[in-house]
């Protein structure tokens, strides 16, 4: 049997005449006339099949149908309210589901108090906070996986992505506590020109990848990489074993590990980039919303340089 469709404002003229049980009241709550509420009720009681009021000179009251469907009625109102709201702050910006990709060296970095900032602008939107390397995180933005990503070294020129930079820092070298370089304050690239190296495979990070490399080349020699390992915290633990040196984002010195020493390079010319990446043609209100969060805490250092 088809179910017979309610309209709205016929359910809505319904619920307040219920409540008053005066026709004069309800159109007086509605803003309209008696005769279109005695017409809107009509046509609600067609589609229904029954009377909903009973009719007595000088009052009405429910009839056992009215009375079955006003709780109904009421629950599609509210729904309806409810969803006109959540509607309103999605278009706006101000709720929703926003998918955000990160590089873990990011978390040491902008990630802790772009979250906390926009979390207490934005307490109702629910964040989706995946740890991706940047080649993954560029493939995710293309298909529409997640819609923000703070990675480090966006390529150079993209027709569908966007990037700006918002804080860029310098490398330093990572050895070993008992490592002899270890005893001085700063390194010259050229002086592990010698040593093993434990870097990111290039495959989560070609552009930071390359970017080291060509430090290394700059300073006459190509490194000698032994050891792989696509996170951070592991390329310490391995330089911390003694299985090699690393040059690394200064922010990795937050990493703490006791047989691992930092140490700055000179000369200190050459810096990374984190930036924040988005598709040129997302509508979704919150991907700019997250974009300017950053001007209201902005990190440490040279930001805000658009890439493209």
């Amino acid at each position: 049997m088809e179910r017979p469709e309610l309209p709205l404002p016929q359910l809505h003229a319904f619920v307040v005449l219920a409540e008053e049980l005066h026709f004069g009241h309800a159109a007086t709550r509605l803003g309209i006339a008696q005769p279109p509420l005695s017409q809107q009720i009509r046509r609600l009681e067609d589609k229904v099949g029954y009377a909903l009021f009973t009719r007595e000179p000088g009052r009405i009251g429910l009839t056992p149908a009215g009375r079955e469907l006003l709780p109904a009625a009421r629950h599609a109102l509210t729904d309806l309210a409810d969803g006109l709201t959540a509607a309103r702050q999605v278009g706006s910006g101000r709720a929703g589901r926003l998918r955000i990709g990160f590089a873990a060296s990011v978390a040491l970095t902008v990630l802790p108090g772009l979250l906390r900032t926009f979390r207490g602008r934005f307490p109702a939107v629910d964040l989706d906070i995946r740890e991706m390397t940047t080649a993954p995180q560029l493939a995710a933005l293309r298909e529409g996986s997640i819609d923000i990503g703070l990675l480090r070294e966006p390529p150079a020129h993209d027709t569908e992505l966007g990037f700006e930079t918002v804080l860029d820092e310098p490398f330093v070298a990572v050895l070993s506590a008992s490592h002899p370089l270890a005893t001085q304050r700063a390194v010259r690239v050229e002086q592990l020109a010698n040593c093993p190296f434990v870097l990111l495979p290039r495959t989560v990070g070609p552009s930071l990848y390359d970017q080291i490399t060509n430090l290394c080349i700059a300073a006459g020699f190509t490194p000698q990489v032994t050891q792989h390992a696509v996170e951070w915290q592991t390329v310490c633990a391995l330089v911390e074993t003694g299985l090699g040196v690393s040059l690394a984002p200064e922010s990795i010195r937050r990493i703490r590990l006791k047989g691992v020493a930092f140490r700055r390079i000179e000369p200190n010319a050459a810096r990374t980039r984190v930036a924040v990446a988005w598709r040129k043609s997302d509508s979704n209100p919150l991907v700019p919303r997250l974009r300017a969060a950053f001007d209201q805490d902005p990190p440490d250092g040279p930001r805000r340089r658009p890439n493209q």
